[in-house]
C-alpha cells in the first residue's frame, strides 16, 4: 500500500500514536523482545525520537537534568553518560568544555538528547531485524480511534487507515504555548513560541517583553532572548512570583521514604521532608539532598492518596514543588540570575486576565497583583506565553484527544490531569471499564503518577508496557 492510497487497512501488530520521547522508547523495548513483530510509529514531524522537547536546535536549550539523571536505559543509568563521552571524545558538542564539570554532571543540549535517543533506536532496530521485527514511521497525525474486541483501527489526517492488536497513546506533551485551547484567551495568537529565536531576532532588542510564567518555560524563553541579542526589559507574570531553584549536585542522602512507610500523606511528607532539609543544612549539606531521594517514591504516595488530598496538594503546594523540584540548569540559572541582578528582568506575582488593546504595535494584559482586588495593565512589545503543559485533554483543542473524549474511550484522569488508566497503563473508558487494546504511557499519565514526564520514568513505563503487550 502507498502512502496516499486511502481506501485499504494497513495492518499492524502494535501501532504507537506519537513518536517523541515516548514512543521512539516504546519501540526500543519492543525491539529487543525476542519475537517478530510488525510496529508502526505515527508521528506527524520529520524524525523520531525527538517530540517537543528534543527538537530544539539552539545549544542553550539544555536538559535541565545532568547526564547521570537522564538514561533512556532503565537497566543502565550510565547510559547518557556513557555515550556522551564516546560523543565528545569524536569531536561531537565542542561547546562542553564550558560548564568545566565531569560528564556525568554535563547538562546536554536538548537537540543533542535527540540524537542520543535516536541512536539508541537505531541500535534497537539492528537487534529487532535479527528476530524479524520491523519499526516504520508512518509521517501523519492521528484524528480518530475506534476499538473492537480484537483491534484497534486509527484514522490517520492523510486518510489512511490503520488496524493493529494494540495501540499506544504516547501522544508525549502539550506546550501550552503550542497548543490550541478550547474557549482560548488569545494568549498564544498574540504571543512569540518560546522556543523561536528567530522571531525574537525581529524585536527591537531594547523593546519590552512581556513573559506570563515563571517556571522552566519562561527560562528557556529567556535563554531564547538572549541569544536572539535582546536587550531591554523582561517583566515575568505569574501567580506566586517563584522562581525554579537551579540544580545542583548534592551529596548522597538517607532514603527516609524507604526507611519509613508510614508517611502517606502530603501532610506528612512535607513535615518529613521540611525535617531533612533543616537537618541537611544544619550539617553543611545542600537541601537538595534531602529532596532528591523523594523522586523514587512520587508515584506511589501520589496514587495512594485520597482525591481530597490530591487537590489540597494541587492547590497549595504544587507552585512550591514545581520551583524545588523542576530546576533550571546552571547555564540558564546563572542567565537568569545575571538579569534579575541588572534590573532587566523583574518577577511580578500576578496573574493574568487576558489581553488588552495596546498602542503602537505592541500588545497588552490584563493582571491583577497578588493580595489585590482590582486589575491593571501593561504593555510591551511583545508578549511570551511561558506557562508550561497543558495536561487537560478536554482544553486541547486537538483531533486526538478530542475524538477520544467524545467517544468514550477515554476519561480525564485523577484532578482532569490526562487521562485515566491502570497500573499497566490500560486506559479506562468514559464507564471506568479497563481497555484492553488501548494503552496510553508516559505525560497523558500525569494524573495517575504525578511525575509522568521525566526521561526515566517513561523509560521505566516503556519497558513495563513493551512486556506487557508481548506477553498478551
Amino acid at each position: 500500500m502507498t502512502q496516499t492510497d486511502t481506501t485499504a487497512i494497513r495492518h499492524a501488530d502494535i501501532l504507537i500514536v506519537g513518536g517523541g520521547l515516548s514512543g521512539a522508547m516504546l519501540a526500543v523495548q519492543l525491539l529487543r523482545l525476542p519475537g517478530r513483530r510488525q510496529i508502526l510509529v505515527i508521528e506527524p514531524r520529520a524524525e523520531l525520537g525527538r517530540g517537543e522537547a528534543y527538537s530544539a536546535v539552539e545549544l542553550g536549550h539544555t536538559l535541565n537534568g545532568n547526564a547521570a539523571r537522564m538514561s533512556v536505559d532503565p537497566d543502565n543509568a550510565d547510559d547518557l553518560t556513557q555515550w556522551l563521552t564516546e560523543h565528545i571524545a569524536g569531536g561531537g558538542w565542542p561547546e562542553s568544555d564550558q560548564q568545566h564539570v565531569p560528564v556525568s554532571e554535563l547538562f546536554p543540549p536538548r537537540g543533542l538528547f535527540g540524537v542520543y535517543v535516536q541512536q539508541r533506536l537505531a541500535e534497537a532496530q539492528q537487534v529487532g531485524a535479527e528476530h524479524g521485527s520491523t519499526v516504520e514511521h508512518v509521517r501523519a497525525e492521528v484524528v480518530d480511534v475506534q476499538t473492537s474486541a480484537d483491534s484497534v483501527q486509527l484514522t490517520l489526517s492523510d486518510g489512511q487507515r490503520l488496524q493493529g492488536a494494540f495501540a499506544v497513546l504516547a501522544t508525549g506533551m502539550f506546550p501550552a504555548a503550542r497548543t490550541p485551547q478550547k474557549q482560548s484567551s488569545g494568549l498564544n495568537a498574540a504571543g512569540l513560541d518560546p522556543w523561536d529565536v528567530s522571531a525574537m531576532r525581529q524585536l527591537d532588542p531594547q523593546s519590552t517583553v512581556l513573559i506570563i510564567g515563571s517556571g522552566l518555560t519562561m527560562v528557556d524563553a529567556v535563554v531564547s532572548l538572549e541569544q536572539a541579542g535582546h536587550r531591554g526589559p523582561i517583566e515575568v507574570y505569574s501567580r506566586h512570583g517563584l522562581l525554579p531553584h537551579v540544580r545542583r549536585q548534592p551529596p548522597a542522602w538517607v532514603d527516609f521514604l524507604a526507611e519509613d512507610h508510614s508517611i502517606r500523606t502530603p501532610r506528612q511528607l512535607l513535615r518529613e521532608l521540611r525535617r531533612h532539609c533543616r537537618d541537611a543544612i544544619e550539617q553543611g549539606i545542600d537541601w537538595q539532598a534531602p529532596l532528591d531521594t523523594v523522586r523514587a517514591h512520587i508515584g506511589r504516595l501520589w496514587s495512594q492518596a485520597s482525591d481530597v488530598q490530591r487537590r489540597q496538594f494541587v492547590r497549595h503546594v504544587r507552585p512550591w514543588w514545581e520551583s524545588h523540584h523542576h530546576r533550571s540548569p546552571p547555564l540558564s540559572a546563572e542567565l537568569v540570575e545575571r538579569l534579575h541582578r541588572e534590573g532587566r528582568l523583574r518577577i511580578h506575582a500576578a496573574s493574568y486576565k487576558g489581553l488588552e488593546p495596546a498602542s503602537g504595535g505592541g500588545v497588552g494584559i490584563r493582571v491583577r497583583s497578588r493580595g489585590e482586588s482590582e486589575t491593571h495593565v501593561v504593555q510591551g512589545a511583545a508578549l511570551i506565553n511561558s506557562s508550561g503543559i497543558e495536561y487537560d485533554w478536554r482544553r486541547v483543542d486537538r483531533p486526538l484527544p478530542q475524538q477520544l473524549l467524545a467517544r468514550g474511550l477515554v476519561q480525564p484522569g485523577p484532578l482532569a490531569l490526562g487521562i485515566a488508566a491502570a497500573v499497566d497503563g490500560a486506559v479506562l473508558d468514559a464507564q471506568g471499564k479497563v481497555s484492553q487494546r488501548l494503552f496510553a504511557m508516559g505525560p497523558p499519565l500525569r494524573g495517575m503518577w504525578w511525575e509522568s514526564t521525566a526521561v526515566t520514568d517513561v523509560a521505566s513505563q516503556a519497558k513495563a508496557l513493551a512486556a506487557r503487550l508481548v506477553a498478551q
